[in-house]
């Protein structure tokens, strides 16, 4: 029987074509019905997802091709996302590795691949976007081969099969100009090249939990290979974690395989098959679920640590509690204690008085992608600027380093040169990349990085695009200039006036507009000079029966600064918060009174 499974996973920089190749594997293999309306990007189902266009969680689904069951597990491209990758490489036996014909290898690209070839798999690698009108298939399929080499792939990982394909179009051929037709050549190397599971049908039942999500209707359900064994609905199982120790005991109340992009009851599963089970209130990612006559646990990898962490406190604005059901400290405690236990990539501290929260994770969007999934859900928080997580090693401050990789036009690489030199990052490499672009290559520490996306897309006119990639542990390279200049704060609680933000345009940029709702101490543009700025944006025109001819022209008001939750948490500065509600994002200062401000400064300096 598990001859007729194959086990494999996509991997790919984020925005290569993932999700879209699955997407039309699944038409032509048959998992949907002729007349099925199908959403595009089916296996983004979550709502952030959809409308960032990136995946934030690894998942699985399987087709039927002949007569063999081939589980396909979708995973993210973003770094930050890295931990989910990690996991879901072990119910592999083989991976899909995907590369843009244009852009060729990326630094996720390397990162994903590093961790598959680390555990021995064996890739498949498509040249994807054939079709692009600036693709260089020739090129990007060298610079593949020397991505292996530099990451000592072994003589067997260097004989990999190459495909030309359009995930989009639907189609992929072994030569650059075979016929285009369909998905089929991929489908048969897959059976030809991933070999079946290496697996023991004879051993009693034990599987590696690998993802851990909640369903309205199962509860918790743990998805993962069976790595020997069988197992029938009821059976009594015990939950280990890494160190043998016995979790839990309970029973298998409910078995799940994966058939397209929905979960089907079974009765029986059994080595090699990729499954879902619902029945443990405790076990979570990397315990092994066995029979309890299994003493030893399966292996897992440990998890790379969190490089970043934000402090999330409850919402204590004049507006708290108006626009959120949930406000209190217990109920953030809560639900940031779930997301850490479901997200093994995110850490969770607490504060002696139990009513701050430390969470760390592996960048700004992972930690920005938690907290807008809490705003959704109707939480009411405050959010401090990201920090750095810093290591010692014999008496020496260690900081994380980053591999940052900036693809920029020839015109602009030079200000871009000067502003990475300035937040301490060190040039490897600086190559033309043909069409008038230059990319290159830094080793920057992650303090440096915080808040630079936004002044990067301004550099280089948003033109440039900019990847990093978690490099390594590095000492402590001095103080970094931070941003900017000060900040308008309203002096006054109650609703902004165009007349007063009109007369107040020359002293800086706006963040809010007329009609915004503000209050003392909220942070509503940011000002000219380096100092912070009181200001009154409540000031309406005073009204007389007097008018005189060229005094009452109309306000025209410059449009206000929109920022994302990321950008607003990167551009505060320590003394600063982003208020959170479900409707609004709001800058503010940590103490709301002036007094209290002018009394943190001076004990500050």
């Amino acid at each position: 029987m598990s001859q007729n499974v194959r086990n494999i996973a996509i991997i790919a920089h984020v925005d290569h074509g993932k999700t879209t190749l699955i997407d039309s594997i699944m038409k032509q293999s048959g998992t949907f019905r002729e007349n099925q309306k199908v959403d595009e990007r089916v296996m983004d189902s979550n709502d952030l997802e959809k409308e960032r266009g990136i995946t934030i969680l690894a998942k699985p689904t399987s087709i039927q091709w002949g007569d063999t069951r081939i589980n396909i597990i979708d995973t993210p491209g973003h770094a930050d996302f890295g931990g989910e990758v990690e996991r879901v490489l072990h119910m592999a036996d083989g991976v899909i590795l995907l590369t843009d014909a244009a852009e060729g290898p990326m630094p996720q690209t390397k990162f994903v691949l590093g961790k598959a070839l680390a555990q021995g798999l064996k890739p498949i690698v498509i040249i994807n976007k054939i079709d692009r009108p600036d693709g260089r298939p020739e090129e990007v399929v060298d610079e593949v081969f020397d991505l292996f080499v530099s990451l000592d792939a072994t003589d067997e990982q260097l004989d990999f099969p190459i495909l030309y394909a359009s995930g989009r179009s639907g189609w992929c051929t072994r030569e650059l100009d075979d016929e285009r037709k369909d998905l089929s050549p991929l489908l048969e190397l897959v059976l030809e090249h991933v070999p079946a599971p290496n697996v023991d049908f004879d051993k009693p039942f034990a599987m590696l939990a690998t993802l851990l999500d909640s369903d309205p209707f199962l509860g918790r359900c743990l998805t993962g290979l069976v790595a020997q064994g069988r197992a029938k609905v009821n059976d009594v199982v015990k939950a280990m974690n890494l160190d043998g120790k016995v979790v839990e005991n309970g029973r298998l109340t409910k078995l799940l395989k994966f058939e397209g992009t929905e979960r089907v009851p079974v009765t029986e599963v059994q080595a090699g098959d990729i499954i879902c089970v619902a029945g443990l209130t405790k076990a979570t990612v990397s315990d092994t679920i066995c029979d309890p006559a299994v003493s030893v646990p399966l292996k897992s990898t440990p998890i790379d640590p969190p490089t970043m962490s934000v402090t999330i406190t409850v919402n204590d604005s004049p507006f708290a509690g108006k626009e959120g059901s949930k406000v209190t400290s217990t109920m953030i405690r809560e639900r940031l204690l779930a997301e850490a236990e479901t997200n093994v990539a995110i850490t969770f501290k607490e504060s002696d008085g139990k009513d701050a929260f430390e969470i760390g994770g592996r960048g700004e969007l992972q930690l920005g992608v938690l907290i807008e999934t809490m705003r959704r859900e109707g939480f009411e928080l405050t959010v401090s600027r990201p920090k750095v997580l810093y290591q010692e090693e014999n008496g020496q401050k260690l900081e994380p380093v980053e591999e940052v990789f900036i693809d920029v036009d020839e015109e602009y690489s030079s200000s871009v040169v000067d502003h990475m030199n300035r937040r301490k990052a060190e040039m490897t490499d600086m190559r033309s990349s043909g069409t008038g672009k230059t990319r290159i290559t830094f080793l920057a520490p992650s303090r440096g990085l915080i808040g630079y996306q936004s002044k990067f897309l301004t550099d280089t006119r948003g033109t440039g695009v900019m990847n990093r990639l978690f490099h390594s542990y590095a000492p402590f390279k001095g103080d970094i200039p931070q941003r900017r200049n000060g900040a308008l704060i309203s002096i006054e609680t109650g609703t902004a006036v165009a007349y007063a933000i009109f007369n107040l345009q020359d002293r800086g940029v706006m963040f809010i507009g007329h009609q915004t709702p503000v209050y003392a101490g909220m942070v509503v543009g940011e000002h000219n000079r380096e100092n912070d700025l009181e200001i009154n944006v409540l000031k309406g025109k005073k009204l007389t029966n007097m008018r005189a001819s060229g005094s009452d022209e109309a306000v025209t008001l410059v449009p206000p600064r929109r920022m994302s939750l990321e950008d607003m948490m990167s551009y505060i500065n320590d003394d600063e918060l982003v208020e959170v509600t479900p409707q609004s994002l709001r800058l503010r200062k940590r103490h709301l009174c002036p007094h209290e401000r002018k009394k943190a400064s001076r004990a500050a300096s």
